[in-house]
């Protein structure tokens, strides 16, 4: 029997241990690499914090399996048992470029389902957690189960990249005419806490990574958000996919009138 009491515990210690870690480097210069192509960055501190998890995991909890974006854990190819996928640095564009905007994504599941969800924001030290079944909160604060909004009152979370198209149907040209406003940020995970927390109505994002959702899907789950994929369907924790994260009823909405999915 798993004490998630505890593994909640020590990753939160880890977590802001993690945060120090970072905010030390911005004083060091940073050695950037990129990764698929030039705006696809990595850094010594993304491999670092990741390789400091994998770590204290190991150390603390061995037979629990590690999926991280840089590759230092386990090869993971189902989620039978204890799986931990984690994002040291969500966010590395805004990281290197700015100090800000980015954070540590958490989550950890038991096969397969969401059992502890953890978005770090390092730099204002806010952070965004769920245990299943006991609600989802920010610091200390409870978060209100997320209440329904119309598209023409919603204020949604969407890279300006995917309007560059010829398509003249394209579906994201369309809801940016039909919603209030649109924002972009560049982290996933800050705009799955800006959805749980009603900052964003929705967040849109044609190719996310699971340890680009897999912390922020747990939160917003718990407090009454969806996330699927375009067609409506569960999102595939081992792998890449399209993602909506919306308050209820309105990710019907955007699923039906820009996706055509009945």
């Amino acid at each position: 029997m798993i004490n998630w009491s505890n593994v909640d515990k020590v990753a939160k210690e880890w977590l802001k241990e993690a945060g120090k870690n970072i905010i030390a480097s911005f004083k060091t210069a940073l050695q950037i690499d990129t990764k698929a192509d030039a705006n696809d960055l990595v850094t010594n501190i993304d491999k670092e914090i990741e390789q400091y998890f994998i770590n204290r995991i190991r150390e603390t909890f061995p037979s629990h399996n590690i999926l991280g974006e840089e590759g230092f854990g386990d090869e993971v190819e189902s989620m039978d048992g204890v799986v931990w996928i984690i994002d040291p640095v969500d966010g590395t564009m805004n990281f290197v470029h700015q100090q800000r905007n980015f954070f540590i994504s958490i989550g950890i599941f038991e096969n397969g389902e969401g059992k502890l969800g953890y978005l770090y924001d390092v730099v204002h030290n806010e952070l965004y957690y769920a245990k299943s079944g006991e609600g989802a909160f920010w610091d200390e604060l409870r978060l209100p189960t997320l209440e329904k909004v119309e598209v023409s009152e919603a204020v949604i979370g969407l890279s300006a990249s995917l309007l560059i198209s010829s398509d003249p149907n394209n579906p994201f040209a369309s809801i940016v005419k039909d919603v209030r406003g649109t924002r972009s940020y560049g982290s996933a995970a800050l705009e799955f806490a800006y959805v749980a927390t009603g900052r964003l109505d929705a967040y849109i994002s044609k190719t996310l990574s699971p340890w680009d959702f897999a912390g922020g899907i747990i939160i917003v789950e718990e407090i009454g958000g969806v996330v699927t994929d375009f067609n409506g369907q569960p999102l595939n924790l081992l792998k890449k996919s399209p993602v909506i994260v919306a308050k209820p009823g309105l990710h019907e909405t955007l699923i039906k009138q820009y996706f055509q999915v009945n």
